[in-house]
């Protein structure tokens, strides 16, 4: 099971990750932003944005918004092994 070990916040909702595989990409969360929902609303302001963490290998954020390692790393850009 892949999991997330780093998540650096680069700007423009852009956020670098670093897989257990050794793998690392960059997440667009302009893209998550299309979506609607209650727990997307927060997200919506930069500042509140650049407050996520990982927890358990996910990404998250403190309002309980948890996206999967595994779905990231389908859709992250750049993926690279380092």
């Amino acid at each position: 099971m892949i999991k997330i070990i780093k998540a650096r916040y680069l700007g423009d909702f852009q956020v670098a990750l670093s897989f257990s595989n050794g793998r690392e990409g960059t997440f667009d969360g302009r893209t998550l932003l299309e979506r609607t929902g209650s727990l997307l609303e927060p997200l919506r302001n930069e500042t509140y944005f650049r407050r996520l963490f990982i927890d358990a290998g996910a990404l998250c954020w403190p309002n309980g918004l948890e996206l999967s390692p595994a779905r990231l790393y389908e859709t992250c850009r750049t993926l690279e092994t380092v």
